[in-house]
C-alpha cells in the first residue's frame, strides 16, 4: 500500500496483512534512512495479531524517512516509510521549503494558473480551499496546509465532491444520510472515520470529546504510579499474539458451551508402528511421530462421524457442516499460541500428512507461520503430552466445533490378554461444542480415536 507525490517520493502505508486486522507492531526496522531499497527488498519485520510478517517495499528508491521507531504499534493505512525514487536527492528537497510556508498566502492573494511547487511535488489549487463550506472565514490559514499534507500523502487536492474515506465509511454515510463532504475528517491523511459521520449525526455532540482533556489529566499521575518492587514483578505489556489469544480464549469459553470428555487408552501398537514407517522408504527424510498417526486417526473418526466436523453460526441460526477438514495442529511458539491449520488434510497420503505436518512445526517455530495459514480450521490436535502432561481440558479454537489433547505417552501397568504387562499408555481428551455436538456424537468420536490407535490396523479396515 503506497502513495505517491509528483516530486517522486513515495510514502509505503501500513497493509493489512491478515484478515480484518487494524493493526501492527514494527518489530524490526532492516533499513534505515540514506539506505538503497530495490522492488521486493523486505524493510521491516511486523507483528500482528496472528503472526510475525516481513515486508517488501514494492519499487527501487533511496529511504527518506522512518515515520516510526522499533516497538511501535501502528494503525493499518499509516505511512510507515518514505522513500524517494527516481532519482530524487535528499539535497534537491531543501530549496522547495520556502514555497511550503508561502502556499497559504499565495491561495489567498491570487488565483495562479497552475498548481504551486510545495516541498514535495505541487500544490493544490486555490479552489480546493475555498469551496469547503465547512470552513469558517476565522481558518482559512488553517486549511491549505491540511490541504498540502494530504497530498503529500499521495492523496491529490481535498475536494468536496470526492472526501477521503473507505467504501465501509462511505456506506455509513449514505445510510445515515449524511454528506462527507460536511464532515471534518479525523483519520490520519485526513481520511473520514465512523467516528467522524456518527459526530456529523449529532453535531452538538461534537464538543463534547474536546472538553474532556480534564480526563488525560488523571493519567498524569497513572496506576503505574502506585509503587512496586521492580526486583519482585516484572509488566509485560499485552500484545501481538498473546493479546489475540486472550481475546479469542475468552470469547471461546464465554461462547460455546465446552464439554470435555477423557479416555485413556493402550497405544502400544501404536508405538510399533511409527518405528515401523521411520524405515519406511516413502517416508525417506520426513518426520514420524505418534502425532502422525493420532492425526490420521481423527481424520478417520470425522469421516465416520462427518457431523462433528461442523460449526455454528449465531447470526443465522444455523450449523454449518463442513464436507472438509483443515486440520489445526497447536503451537507454542516464542511469542504464544497459534493454531496453523492443514488445509484439505482428509485429502491427504500418510507421507503427505507427515510432510505437511513438518512444514507447519518448523514453520511456527521460525515464528514465520502466515495469517492465511491460521485461518479456516474446522478441528484442532494440542499435544501438551510434549511437556510430560498426562492431559488436559483444552478451549475450542474460535469457530471450531472440537478440540482433542493428547497427554504424554508412558509406560504403565496394564492387562493384556488376561496379564498385567507394561504398555505405553495414554489419555485423550476431546473437548467439543455442546449446541450442536450432543454426548452421543462426541463420545462416538473419541472412542473411534482410541480404538484406531489401540488397533493402527483399523486405518486401514475403516478408511
Amino acid at each position: 500500500m503506497t502513495t505517491m507525490t509528483e516530486g517522486s517520493v513515495r510514502e509505503f502505508k501500513m497493509p493489512d496483512v491478515g484478515e480484518g486486522l487494524t493493526e501492527a507492531e514494527i518489530l524490526k526496522w532492516y533499513v534505515q534512512p540514506g539506505d538503497t531499497v530495490t522492488d521486493g527488498q523486505v524493510v521491516c519485520e511486523v507483528e500482528t495479531a496472528k503472526a510475525a510478517v516481513e515486508l517488501p517495499i514494492p519499487y527501487d528508491g533511496v529511504v527518506r524517512e522512518l515515520h516510526f521507531p522499533e516497538g511501535t504499534t501502528v494503525d493499518v493505512g499509516t505511512s510507515i516509510i518514505a522513500v524517494a525514487v527516481g532519482g530524487a536527492a535528499a539535497g534537491e528537497q531543501e530549496p522547495a521549503q520556502a514555497p511550503v510556508e508561502d502556499a497559504p498566502a499565495q491561495t489567498e492573494e491570487r488565483k495562479p494558473e497552475g498548481r504551486q511547487p510545495v516541498l514535495v511535488g505541487y500544490g493544490v489549487a486555490t479552489s480546493s480551499t475555498r469551496r469547503r463550506p465547512r470552513k469558517s472565514a476565522e481558518v482559512p490559514a488553517q486549511e491549505a496546509p491540511a490541504a498540502i499534507q494530504s497530498e503529500l500523502n499521495g492523496h491529490g487536492p481535498v475536494t468536496r465532491e470526492r472526501p477521503l474515506a473507505k467504501p465501509p465509511v462511505r456506506k455509513l454515510a449514505k445510510d445515515l444520510g449524511v454528506d462527507l463532504a460536511t464532515v471534518t475528517p479525523t483519520g490520519p491523511d485526513g481520511i473520514i472515520t465512523r467516528e467522524d459521520v456518527h459526530a456529523a449525526v449529532a453535531p452538538p455532540k461534537a464538543p463534547e470529546p474536546e472538553a474532556a482533556p480534564a480526563a488525560p489529566v488523571a493519567p498524569a499521575a497513572p496506576a503505574p504510579a502506585v509503587s512496586y518492587d521492580t526486583a519482585r514483578e516484572t509488566r509485560i505489556p499485552v500484545k501481538g499474539v498473546r493479546k489475540a489469544t486472550a481475546a479469542a480464549m475468552v470469547g471461546s469459553a464465554f461462547t460455546a458451551p465446552h464439554v470435555t470428555e477423557f479416555v485413556t487408552v493402550d497405544v502400544t501398537r501404536t508405538m510399533k508402528l511409527v518405528e515401523e514407517l521411520k524405515q519406511d522408504k516413502e517416508f525417506t527424510g520426513l518426520r514420524v511421530n505418534p502425532l502422525l498417526l493420532i492425526a490420521k486417526a481423527l481424520l478417520v473418526a470425522i469421516r465416520r462421524n462427518p457431523d462433528i466436523n461442523a460449526s455454528w453460526d449465531e447470526a443465522n441460526q444455523e450449523i454449518v457442516v463442513k464436507h472438509y477438514v483443515n486440520l489445526g495442529i497447536a503451537a507454542a511458539t516464542p511469542r504464544g499460541l497459534i493454531v496453523p491449520n492443514i488445509k484439505d488434510a482428509h485429502a491427504k497420503t500418510l507421507p503427505q500428512l507427515a510432510e505437511c505436518l513438518g512444514e507447519l512445526v518448523s514453520t511456527a517455530r521460525d515464528g514465520r507461520t502466515s495469517p492465511a495459514a491460521m485461518q479456516g480450521g474446522t478441528v484442532t490436535i494440542t499435544n501438551v503430552g510434549v511437556f510430560g502432561v498426562d492431559t488436559g481440558t483444552p478451549i475450542l479454537n474460535p469457530g471450531e466445533s472440537a478440540i482433542l489433547a493428547v497427554g504424554a505417552i508412558k509406560p504403565q501397568p496394564w492387562v493384556h490378554k488376561g496379564k498385567v504387562k507394561p504398555r505405553q499408555v495414554t489419555t485423550l481428551a476431546l473437548s467439543f461444542d455442546h449446541r450442536l455436538v450432543d454426548g452421543e456424537l462426541g463420545s462416538k468420536v473419541l472412542a473411534d480415536v482410541a480404538a484406531i490407535l489401540e488397533q493402527p490396523k483399523r486405518l486401514i479396515t475403516w478408511a
